[in-house]
């Protein structure tokens, strides 16, 4: 179910005191960075993470690929920085 501006805003405040917890080096969007997302949003449910692509539009596309792999929502990408949420199987962890 997609999020209302209005969660994806409440979402991005509590997403603002977070650091990047998977750093997306030369690389790319491998298996390994895909384990790391996928463990950090079954902890964390709400998660930041930074990419090294100095391209704007390949900063975009990988941030849309992450998202559609792991199923998760794209609250927010700026700069090289992009904001992830997916609720978690297990109990609620962030308010929306």
């Amino acid at each position: 179910m997609p999020l209302t501006p209005k969660q994806k805003q409440t979402l991005k405040a509590q997403a603002h005191a977070l650091h990047p917890i998977v750093l997306i080096g030369n690389n790319g969007f491998t298996d390994n960075v895909k384990k790391e997302i996928e463990t950090g949003l079954e902890a964390h449910e709400l998660i930041k993470i930074r990419m090294q692509q100095t391209d704007r539009e390949s900063r975009k596309e990988t941030f849309k690929m992450i998202c559609d792999t792991v199923h998760a929502e794209a609250i927010q990408l700026v700069g090289k920085v992009g904001i992830l949420y997916r609720e978690s199987a297990r109990k609620n962890k962030v308010k929306k």
